[in-house]
């Protein structure tokens, strides 16, 4: 769901942005400024594209750590319970060590709740850089139209 609400505003803000992307470039003269942009938007592409693989590949450790953290979180959990059940019926010795299992199980459970969090945060990650660089993608190409509308208003010039 908060992917999903993501993607619809960036995808607006594409849209609202394809208008002020109107062929800004069209003259020969233009033509360096065109450059200038399209290695900066090239440069950006490279950026996002490695940021991009680099939180892909760090994906599943996150995800192998928040699983582990949260068979920990149950397992620890249980012990508490048991120890609990020990300490109704024994002595204090029972009850402190009830308190230590529980105070153990507590934070193994904050641990899972930061694990599954981190999670969700490199999975919103990959999702923002995804959409960001299908938006300089998408601008590198229409510096490329720009480019061949400047050369195609070249040609015949050359030609007379």
């Amino acid at each position: 769901m908060k992917i999903s609400i993501h993607l619809f505003f960036v995808s607006i803000l594409m849209i609202a942005g394809i208008s002020t992307y109107a062929q800004k470039y069209k003259t020969a003269e233009d033509t360096v400024k065109l450059n200038k942009e399209y290695g900066k938007v090239s440069g950006e592409i490279a950026d996002l594209t490695s940021q991009l693989a680099a939180t892909q590949n760090n994906l599943p450790a996150y995800q192998h750590k928040a699983t582990t953290a949260g068979s920990d979180a149950e397992n620890a959990a249980t012990a508490s319970s048991d120890q609990a059940s020990k300490a109704t019926n024994g002595s204090v010795k029972d009850a402190k060590k009830a308190k230590k299992k529980a105070k153990k199980a507590y934070n193994e459970a904050k641990d899972a709740k930061s694990a599954t969090n981190t999670v969700n945060d490199q999975e919103d990650k990959i999702a923002r850089l995804s959409s960001q660089l299908a938006a300089k993608k998408e601008r590198l190409q229409e510096l490329d139209t720009m480019r061949a509308a400047i050369n195609s208003n070249l040609t015949p010039q050359a030609q007379q």
